[in-house]
């Protein structure tokens, strides 16, 4: 009897451990590590049969929107060879775009799937917060980052996300079997589809906005009831997670410091030399950033200024969301305001990159479960909509994605190399 995943080749993003291969997170500070041993989802991946075929290029310790951050190289858009495939799993969107690779997994901590997924026209889901071990995944922010699926169609990214949600008792906010069996099950109902308050205005390209608003009709054509949702803290989730992010990843990256592993600087004297000199030639430009914005937010005095109020703001957007989801089965939005953009064009203005992940990042806040699935074009890029569920609600996600997608012809398209 054949495994669910039998001789299918998947690549994995290199922030996930794979045994005797490179865990580099696409930073010189990593670049001569080796994994001991395999991520949890890896083990997973080869119970079920499926080939570990290599490694996928991001954003250093994914940190990035575009994969411009990577230290190894830039990834391009095979939509587009003078665009980003956005980040920080572009190297998982493009291998998927290009048909390099029938599946793929990639880490999202505020978009980092569904965003690449909805700039090269694949289909990306975020799970729910501790739906899938995040044991052998190398820490950027802990309470955020999550495992996902990656693939060309929705029916693919749903096999792939049954292999990799089971149980592990290795990382402690994974669900254990008594919370799995309480997995709702999607049923036939009609769908009840929240679209938030204004969330096609401003800032929201104009082919984006009408490719997603023909997938409203769509849905409002096949019965679904569409309500308008009220979620005035989103507009706090941007600057939220980029204090929360921060913080976390502070905190996790101040175990590189050329003493117990990663990069070793050879030029110091003194062992206080080395730690720094090791920091500040292994980390580039945006982990560097971010480092500092997290230390600032929780030195002695701003601590309370921003890190608290930043985490009341997270439990105010999750209340929101749940108190949304109550009234509908799932919120729709685009994945992203804008298709990709040319390859440095955002380069030396990181709060226009940051708003890149304005409709995903809620989600991770959240902790709930995000899909992103291909809708159309702009001009010959692709765009994606964002369907966020309550938690455990992936199946009913899929279900609504599947329904669009067969309705349509954007699943499986692949550019002209």
């Amino acid at each position: 009897v054949l495994s669910p995943l039998d001789g299918i080749p998947v690549a994995i993003k290199e922030n996930i451990a794979v045994k005797g291969q490179p865990l580099t997170c696409s930073s010189k500070m990593l670049a001569n590590l080796v994994s001991p041993y395999d991520a949890h989802v890896v083990e997973a991946l080869k119970s079920a049969g499926a080939i570990i075929y290599g490694r996928l290029n991001m954003d250093e310790f994914a940190m990035g929107s575009s994969t411009e951050n990577s230290a190894i190289q830039k990834t391009f858009n095979p939509w587009d060879l003078a665009r980003i495939p956005g980040g920080s799993s572009g190297g998982s969107a493009a291998s998927l775009a290009s048909g390099l690779v029938p599946l793929a997994l990639g880490s999202d901590t505020g978009g980092s799937i569904r965003q690449p997924a909805s700039h090269c026209g694949i289909v990306g889901m975020k799970p729910t917060y501790g739906l899938v071990s995040r044991f052998g995944l190398v820490a950027f922010a802990s309470s955020l980052d999550q495992i996902g699926p990656m693939a060309r169609t929705v029916a693919d990214c749903e096999l792939l996300l049954k292999v990799l949600a089971t149980p592990d008792a290795r990382d402690m906010t994974c669900f254990d079997s008594t919370q799995r069996s309480q997995l709702p099950i999607a049923t036939e109902k009609s769908l009840r589809i929240g679209i938030p308050k204004g969330v096609l205005g401003k800032g929201v390209g104009a082919e984006v906005a009408a490719a997603t608003q023909a997938a409203i009709d769509f849905y409002k054509s096949k019965g679904a009831t569409i309500i308008e949702v009220d979620l005035p803290s989103s507009e706090l989730a941007v600057p939220t997670y980029y204090v929360v992010a921060t913080a976390e990843a502070s905190s996790n990256l101040a175990r590189y410091d050329g003493v117990r592993y990663g990069h070793r600087s050879a030029n110091a004297k003194t062992p206080i030399e080395m730690m720094t000199n090791s920091r500040s030639e292994g980390f580039g430009p945006e982990v560097k950033r971010r480092i500092l914005l997290g230390t600032f937010v929780l030195s002695a005095g701003y601590a309370d200024a921003y890190y608290v109020r930043a985490l009341r703001a997270r439990s105010k957007i999750r209340a929101e969301h749940l108190a949304a989801l109550e009234k509908v089965d799932m919120i729709l939005s685009p994945t992203v305001p804008t298709p990709a953009f040319k390859v440095g064009e955002k380069v030396s203005d990181p709060l226009q990159l940051y708003l890149e992940d304005i409709f995903t990042i809620p989600a991770n806040l959240a902790g709930l479960p995000a899909l992103s699935v291909p809708c159309g074009k702009s001009g010959h890029l692709p765009v994606g909509f964002h369907l966020v569920g309550a938690p455990l609600s992936e199946s009913k996600l899929f279900a609504a994605a599947q329904l669009f997608e067969s309705a349509h012809s954007f699943a499986n398209q692949q550019p002209t190399l």
